[in-house]
């Protein structure tokens, strides 16, 4: 355990806070499964999603510990050859991804021979906003003109939000709303960021009535749920999404101060998104007001701590990566909870971490190890190029040695002998006999 420890570098504070939301994840997921394991098998057995929830927080943590082994700086690459990768991805889910009743819901795509389903839009938000954090750290002692920046920031940031967006729309908002903050962060001419937001306005809107055109096609069929849930939302009028509502004010009007106690939620039994979109209104309603408070007080204090670690950063680079990874995934938290309690219409947003479900936390494990290594102090990266080039040493030795024992000449015929062994089969002396009796 301590060498484990020891090869964990980076934060620790933020290794820990993410040990502990990661380790709470468990009982509200158990317990809210049983929806699903009656839906299901019929059994209310949840033994089954416990394990596969435990199989993707093991898998995530070994995604943390790898990447956070690979120096920051190579994401800058990465980005720049993953984003066409991330547009076919959004491309092939749009066409192929998996619909729900019919509607445009495709969010996911099914892993070959696997049969994991896999929601691109999360990649394609890390992709995005590390490129996005590239060109800024990149230009910032550059004059920048609005020309230019356009076709090598803001064309592929309308390209990929095009792409997520008919199937999406709050993960669309909320990418668009983390590039324009990460923007600010980065010195961006304001007036610029006024006109980008002043586009991207009137694009969702020219989308929004190209939709009402053509109410029939398969690419706009999403835009009547939206509209939908903001009337819902702003007016009494009971819809869909109210059921899922109701049961989840129920769930944390029943948690008190105290909650039910743990495993206890008789709601989790009514809302079909127990363990996923809602489980905070199970958490509340087994946990109480005080489970409630704890965990956004644990979101609230890995915030402050993403915001230290961009402070500490090194390099421009760092500063921003911090910010475009960290920040969106302490405001979905916050837009999960603020659902969950009736403060936003329905979205969707997971809470990170804590729900089930195999890509959203496997992404999140990406950027927190993109994070943490952005957090790694001086010695330790001199520690881990010197433990680098030990391990080159060591290998190009070994290289050497088999090449010299491969390469090394045959001593004339009759004259054989072994390093390492004083035995000769040459005759020297006036008996021989005495070179077997030697030997």
């Amino acid at each position: 355990m301590k060498q484990l420890i020891y090869n964990l570098k980076g934060d620790k504070v933020i290794w820990s806070f993410v040990a502990l939301l990661a380790l709470f994840s468990f009982m509200p997921v158990f317990s809210a499964s049983s929806n699903l394991a009656y839906l299901n098998h019929g059994t209310g057995n949840t033994i089954s999603y416990l394990l596969k929830h435990l199989a993707h927080i093991f898998i995530g943590f070994i995604i943390i510990f790898w990447v956070h082994k690979v120096p920051y700086h190579y994401y800058k690459a990465i980005s720049i050859i993953g984003l066409p990768v991330v547009w076919l991805l959004l491309g092939y889910t749009l066409v192929k991804g998996t619909v729900i009743a019919g509607a445009n819901a495709s969010r996911w795509i099914q892993v070959p021979f696997i049969g994991i389903t896999f929601q691109t839009s999360t990649l394609a938000s890390i992709v995005l906003l590390v490129y996005v954090a590239k060109y800024l750290s990149k230009k910032r002692e550059e004059e920048v003109t609005f020309q230019a920046s356009f076709l090598e920031l803001w064309l592929p940031v309308f390209v990929t939000l095009l792409f997520i967006l008919p199937a999406n729309f709050s993960t669309t908002a909320l990418i668009f709303s983390m590039v324009l903050m990460l923007a600010f962060v980065g010195k961006y001419p304001l007036k610029y960021i006024g006109f980008i937001l002043g586009t991207g306005i009137v694009m969702f809107t020219f989308f929004v009535l190209l939709s009402k055109a053509f109410p029939d096609s398969h690419f706009f069929s999403r835009v009547g749920t939206w509209t939908s849930r903001f009337e819902n939302f702003t007016s009494n009028k009971p819809g869909e999404d109210d059921y899922q509502i109701e049961k989840a004010k129920i769930a944390i009007a029943s948690g008190g101060v105290y909650g039910l106690g743990p495993g206890k939620s008789v709601q989790k039994n009514f809302l079909p998104q127990s363990s996923s979109d809602f489980i905070y209104a199970i958490i509340v309603e087994e946990w109480g007001l005080i489970g409630g408070l704890g965990v956004l007080t644990l979101y609230l204090l890995l915030f402050f701590r993403f915001i230290v670690a961009a402070h500490k950063a090194n390099t421009l680079f760092g500063k921003l990566l911090v910010v475009g990874l960290g920040f969106p995934m302490i405001f979905q938290a916050m837009i999960n909870m603020a659902v969950a309690v009736e403060l936003l219409p329905v979205t969707g947003q997971t809470l990170p971490l804590i729900s089930s479900g195999g890509s959203s936390i496997w992404m999140t494990c990406i950027a927190l190890g993109i994070i943490i290594n952005v957090t790694k102090k001086e010695e330790e990266i001199a520690e881990e190029i010197k433990d680098n080039a030990r391990r080159e040493s060591a290998f190009k030795k070994r290289i050497d040695m088999e090449l010299e024992e491969e390469n090394s000449p045959l001593t004339p015929e009759g004259e054989i002998e072994k390093a390492n062994d004083n035995y000769s089969i040459v005759d020297r002396s006036d008996n021989p006999i005495n070179a077997v009796f030697g030997k």
